[in-house]
């Protein structure tokens, strides 16, 4: 499975590619982050996501995209700002037929470090042993994205289970009120 992980922000949107499966060594193909100006008008900026993102789906014909699930936190504006990066990712890989995955901040460094409260450090670190890097990505949300892909790659097995037993039991529940 081939993974692009989007971690969003105006200024700052780390994206990084992961091929691999469960339970096997992971390669990291790419990693790096589309840049806006802070100073630009707000629509220059999502095109210039957009732009990168496209880039980055041309070069690396993802499989999947895993984006991370926007959460409140106190500073509305910045909320804004990665929710608005979030939608251009999602409708680019949309426009391709690419299936798109949401992770929490806290589910993506649980599957990296094992906790759901690491730290930007102990994610860096964990992303450059999992895949074998002589450093950590720079800045982090290029480690960010990385950790994304992985735990894309690691989760998507069990969720597809999930969602098959739940899709069987619906069925199962159909069929007796018929």
């Amino acid at each position: 499975m081939r993974v692009l992980g989007v971690d969003p922000g105006l200024t700052r949107c780390g994206v990084g590619v992961v091929e691999g499966v469960a339970g096997r060594p992971l390669t990291m193909l790419g990693v790096g982050v589309v840049r806006t100006p802070a100073d630009a008008e707000l629509g220059l900026r999502l095109v210039g996501i957009e732009q990168g993102i496209e880039e980055w789906l041309d070069e690396y014909r993802p499989e999947v995209l895993a984006v991370e699930r926007v959460f409140s936190q106190h500073n509305v504006s910045t909320v804004m700002g990665t929710a608005q990066a979030s939608a251009v990712a999602m409708l680019c890989a949309a426009r391709r037929g690419i299936p798109v995955a949401l992770h929490t901040p806290s589910e993506v460094k649980a599957a990296v470090t094992g906790s759901g409260r690491a730290d930007k450090a102990q994610v860096g670190a964990m992303v450059t042993r999992l895949l074998r890097l002589s450093a950590p990505p720079k800045p982090a949300d290029a480690a960010d994205a990385l950790a994304l892909a992985i735990c894309h790659i690691w989760r998507a097995p069990a969720q597809n289970r999930l969602q098959q037993a739940v899709a069987r039991h619906a069925t199962t529940l159909k069929g007796r009120t018929s």
